[in-house]
């Protein structure tokens, strides 16, 4: 009974919180507005340009930001119960990155050339970018017992990647080259209701099979041996995984750039909140406290230094870093009792 009333009160405080920041996303910015005028904007009485700072920039942006955050924390939780590692995640395994630099191999390959490329062109570069980086992951992996050293691999794959992407950003034409810079460092500016449907479909369709997955998730946890006992196909089941977790970041990174640290911390942010690592809690959880982290770094990342914006990783990093510090000190001192 008392785990009933701590997970409808998360639940309910995680909710709480993500409606206010959604409100307030709206309504801050260089023209504010209060809850009276936001009412008449979604009434359809306020004026034109009212409506078309909430409607075409404003909205489209928030909810790119909940999808995505929330993606991305889905994706982090993934692959930490894949790899059974506290610090598994997109960013630090270099999978998004690898997204990144397929993404940017696309978008600079086409505008070079005056090709019109659409959502789902970026989607499908940054799924091969991020398939290629994780097949690279779990090739080297069957070699490497040793998760640490495993993670560290990934950090320097995640290094490589960037770096070529950063020279390739460097030698784009003059006039891409500062939305190719804004992308590279992160950014949920500049999205459209068109790209809004696109991220729609994949994360719902990619979540909601994460969910499904939620049983035969919780007996791998418990363990390899008494997954297979239970019936659970591993092979498949480790395909549908990384599938799910490249889909996920892949569609993060090719409307979002990479956002550092979110699929790491919500999740063992969730996990403290909850008390419990069930996938069944967790994934719902972990979408809707991926939702309310990013929204609060978006906010702080355009409103913070204004006009000034910061790339949303740079915020995501200040914020994630120190929770990544705490999983790893805290596994450390329970490793010494």
């Amino acid at each position: 009974m008392k785990k009933k009333v701590r997970y409808i009160a998360v639940f309910s405080g995680i909710s709480f919180g993500l409606a206010i920041l959604f409100f307030v996303s709206l309504a801050c910015g260089s023209v504010k507005f209060s809850l009276k005028e936001i009412t008449e904007i979604f009434s359809g009485k306020g004026d034109i340009t009212g409506k078309n700072i909430i409607f075409q920039i404003r909205l489209p942006r928030v909810i790119a930001s909940v999808l995505l955050g929330g993606a991305l924390s889905v994706s982090g939780f993934l692959l930490q119960t894949f790899f059974s590692n506290p610090i598994a995640s997109p960013f630090v395994l270099g999978i998004s990155s690898g997204a990144k630099l397929a993404t940017a191999v696309v978008m600079i390959f086409c505008t070079g050339r005056g090709i019109i490329f659409g959502s789902v062109s970026l989607v499908v570069s940054a799924f091969v970018g991020a398939m290629s980086v994780t097949g690279f992951i779990l090739g080297i992996s069957g070699r490497i017992k040793n998760m640490s050293v495993l993670v560290v691999c990934g950090v320097m794959v995640g290094y490589i990647c960037t770096a070529v992407t950063d020279i390739m950003v460097n030698f784009a034409d003059d006039s891409n080259i500062i939305n190719l810079h804004n992308w590279s460092v992160g950014t949920f500016s500049g999205t459209d209701w068109g790209d809004i449907k696109v991220i729609t479909l994949i994360v719902s369709v990619c979540v909601l099979l994460t969910f499904l997955l939620s049983k035969p998730m919780n007996a791998y946890q418990i363990g390899e041996g008494y997954a297979i006992n239970m019936g659970v196909n591993v092979k498949l089941f480790r395909l549908e995984i990384i599938l799910l977790s490249s889909i996920l970041s892949a569609c993060v990174t090719a409307f979002a750039g990479v956002v550092s640290f979110v699929g790491i911390a919500v999740p063992h942010i969730v996990k403290s909140l909850f008390g419990t690592a069930k996938p069944i809690i967790i994934i719902p959880a972990s979408f809707l406290g991926g939702g309310v982290f990013c929204l609060l770094c978006d906010l702080i990342a355009r409103t913070l230094f204004a006009p000034t914006e910061l790339g949303i990783s740079s915020v995501t990093a200040v914020f994630g870093a120190p929770v990544v510090l705490w999983v790893m000190l805290g596994k450390k001192r329970r490793a010494v009792v």
